[in-house]
């Protein structure tokens, strides 16, 4: 067995030397598709992480949505009279409002508006993301902001910075200055950059229609729910589900699977990278083809010889598997040396998990493409090969 792989090692390393110009070729092909690959699985990484960062950094278990609200968060409207049922149930910790609306922040020296979500939280409750700079919100009705690391890079905003935001209310533009009080971390909301402002300030400023503008009545969007007991998810949503009208619950999980485009996003980049590894398969297995067609006439020597099929067979997957890995690896470190060129606003995140999943992916395309070339290698007979049967 080491003999046999010895030969088919010499065999199929000598032959990627001596037509090093033609394999590195391919490589390079092969590397091509790494890029892709690679950035595909990246950008869906960051276009499912940007619309779903803040929910899943939530220090909660569960989602209370209006009824019949399809677990839409903007679908969904909730009054203080059900977060205070809520936070009568058995197995609650905490509950929070959430209010979610969109605004255009201003940033200074008349630099282009930025697209922002604009979230009410309530200071000192669940939802009200940690500060990585600065303080808390301290009061309901406190003229203060947080900003995430994404509003702060993209406005060069600080902490002790006043931030002006332009909002639609009725048939006219209004302006609202807050000081921003803190800077939390990436939480961003629905591929937009995040504000955190005290709830009831947030229902002040937000953008209304003619017939909430002269509205009293604060309403969230969801309320959201911290338990004592993180492993009784199930058992507090049938009682919250008992004994409060009107609503149904969602799991983080179950929330963020609802969020509009989450799963379509996935889905079409997933297929683009399954098709582009199926593009793969056919390039390596028709080079390889070509190859195996071009030296039938040396095969055939080689089996003349005493060549056993093992020996061919396994030195043409050691051939594939050293041009896979050759380009696998130029492929590799060039997404690597790109993803240092984008600025954080572009949405591409390379997960280890992600990516090495990937990478074990294209290892696999070779050995997958080359089979055919293989089988038929293997086949060649060496009268047949020389021209020698009749």
């Amino acid at each position: 067995m080491r003999q046999m792989l010895s030969i088919s090692s010499y065999l199929a390393v000598k032959e990627v030397w001596r037509n090093r110009g033609r394999f590195l070729l391919v490589s390079l092909v092969i590397a091509l598709i790494t890029l892709l690959v690679l950035f595909i699985a990246a950008l869906g990484e960051g276009l499912g992480n940007g619309n779903r960062e803040y929910i899943s950094k939530l220090d909660a278990e569960l989602i209370v949505y209006q009824a019949k609200s399809d677990t839409v968060i903007a679908a969904s409207r909730l009054g203080r009279n059900r977060l205070a049922a809520v936070r009568r149930v058995e197995g609650v910790a905490d509950a929070g409002m959430l209010g979610t609306s969109s605004a255009s922040l201003l940033p200074p020296n008349d630099a282009e508006p930025i697209k922002v979500a604009l979230l009410g939280v309530e200071p000192g409750h669940t939802g009200e993301p940690p500060v990585v700079q600065g303080a808390r919100l301290s009061t309901d009705l406190a003229q203060e902001a947080i900003i995430d690391a994404n509003t702060a890079y993209r406005s060069k905003l600080q902490v002790g910075d006043t931030l002006t935001l332009r909002v639609t209310q009725g048939t006219r533009d209004e302006f609202y200055d807050l000081r921003i009080v803190g800077i939390t971390g990436g939480q961003q909301f629905q591929l937009q950059p995040s504000i955190f402002v005290p709830f009831y300030t947030w229902d002040r400023i937000r953008p209304k229609s003619e017939a909430e503008i002269n509205g009293s009545t604060p309403v969230a969007n969801v309320l959201l729910v911290k338990l004592k007991d993180p492993t009784q998810a199930e058992a507090v949503s049938a009682r919250l589900a008992a004994q409060v009208d009107n609503i149904e619950i969602a799991t983080i999980r179950q929330a963020i699977e609802a969020l509009p485009g989450y799963s379509a996003q996935l889905s079409t980049l997933n297929t683009q990278g399954g098709f582009t590894l199926f593009i793969g398969i056919l390039v390596i297995g028709g080079f390889f083809q070509i190859q195996i067609l071009q030296k039938v006439a040396q095969i055939g020597v080689l089996k003349a010889i005493g060549t056993a099929n093992p020996v061919v067979a396994a030195a043409a997957i050691i051939q594939i598997v050293v041009v896979t890995v050759i380009g696998v690896a130029i492929g590799g470190l060039l997404s690597f040396l790109l993803s240092l060129t984008f600025p954080p606003t572009v949405p591409i995140i390379f997960n280890g998990a992600t990516s090495a999943l990937a990478i074990v992916a294209l290892l696999l395309i070779g050995p997958l493409g080359g089979l055919v070339s293989i089988r038929y290698a293997v086949r060649i007979e060496p009268l047949k090969a020389l021209g020698l049967s009749s």
